[in-house]
């Protein structure tokens, strides 16, 4: 939050300062840190704030976003689920610990089909579902509060002449249009809510089953109703396929808008050639994804300032050396680093000298370092901080 603070957002209080500025958040919110559910309250108070002084928030959604949505839990921890914890979670936990029991004694024969065993004791349930993770699921549940909110959430947004998403779109996507991009995702989580629904009410899974877990017992079941000599249910049969074809889904592959790491690993020449391809698609001058942890806590541009890798680990006690930083882009011409002990210029329209009358030479990455003399931050509507 000081790195919102240092660029003029917010103030102590948490409160939008940054009158007609647009803030760009490029997604993973979540599974970096230990309060998430403070990350994600700020960002919604923000997005109701904004407006009135004539600014915008725009939160896109990551992977991590996506993961938690469809029950990926693997980077949740023990911290992050103890803070959706109230004094009815005991309670709750039992509660379900009881159906988990019932759920398993109905499906004994499904058990051991399964490729990894799931829970045989009470401490060990327990231990894997502690207090709050019910709660985390309701909550990112479709009628959950946050559910609820980064359901509403896109994956890329156009501001001007800079597209920004999470991972990146790979060029294999180009002829998408990006709104086209979106509605596939919104149409797969739409899918997979109408699918998690389904199963639940047929007595598949229960509601508090993560990914794995739901997809092991529906390729089980699956796999028993077709040994079966008795004639399947058509329709279930083909929601659960329906169900497991979610790896193949935009939102999930290696080289979908969340997960794409190409920018990060395309050698200078391949990247060139590919963005230039790109950005002539979709009318754009420049990309900025997240999603890349970059080496030494900067932002990098690369592929001729066409793009800009934001994520910098600003959790340095995941990321040893990250650091807390924002991009600020004006007029879709001027690209500033800031962090917290500086600005770095990344990338400025050329300069004409009155005293010679000629373009003044582009300055390094290096020697661009612009350290903050305190004075105020200019708003206005051509400024654009991505986070």
């Amino acid at each position: 939050m000081t790195i919102l603070q240092k660029a003029g957002l917010i103030d102590e209080q948490h409160h939008w300062t940054g009158g007609k500025t647009t803030f760009v958040q490029v997604g993973d919110l979540l599974d970096r840190g230990p309060k998430p559910r403070d990350v994600m309250d700020l960002m919604m108070s923000l997005e109701k704030e904004a407006p009135k002084a004539g600014g915008r928030v725009v939160g896109l959604l990551g992977n991590h976003e996506m993961m938690n949505i469809m029950g990926d839990l693997r980077y949740v921890t023990p911290v992050n689920y103890a803070s959706f914890a109230d004094s009815d979670s005991e309670k709750r936990q039992k509660s379900a610990y009881q159906d988990y029991v019932k759920w398993r004694h109905g499906h004994s024969a499904l058990i051991g089909e399964l490729p990894q065993p799931m829970e045989l004791t009470e401490p060990e349930w327990m231990a894997r579902h502690p207090q709050g993770f019910v709660e985390q699921r309701e909550a990112f549940s479709p009628n959950g509060i946050y559910g609820k909110w980064l359901r509403e959430h896109s994956a890329v947004a156009q501001i001007g002449g800079v597209i920004f998403l999470h991972g990146g779109i790979h060029p294999s996507l180009a002829h998408l249009k990006l709104e086209t991009i979106n509605s596939h995702i919104r149409d797969e989580i739409k899918a997979f809510d109408a699918a998690k629904q389904y199963l639940q009410s047929e007595k598949v899974i229960l509601p508090f089953f993560t990914l794995q877990e739901m997809t092991a017992v529906v390729q089980a079941e699956l796999s028993a109703e077709r040994k079966s000599l008795m004639p399947g249910n058509q329709q279930r049969q083909a929601k659960m396929m329906e169900f497991l074809g979610f790896q193949d889904w935009l939102s999930v592959r290696p080289d979908g808008p969340l997960w794409f790491r190409g920018y990060d690993q395309w050698s200078e020449e391949e990247g060139v050639a590919q963005v230039s391809k790109l950005l002539e698609a979709y009318k754009a001058t420049h990309i900025a994804v997240g999603h890349t942890v970059q080496k030494g806590g900067r932002i990098r541009p690369r592929f001729g300032n066409k793009v800009f890798l934001i994520d910098t680990g600003m959790l340095s006690s995941y990321y040893p050396g990250g650091r807390a930083s924002a991009l600020e882009i004006r007029n879709d011409a001027k690209f500033t680093a800031e962090y917290m002990d500086q600005q770095v210029v990344l990338l400025e329209p050329a300069a004409v000298s009155l005293r010679e009358g000629v373009p003044d030479p582009p300055a390094s990455v290096e020697d661009a370092v612009r350290i903050s003399k305190g004075l105020p931050l200019q708003m206005s509507p051509s400024r654009t901080v991505l986070h």
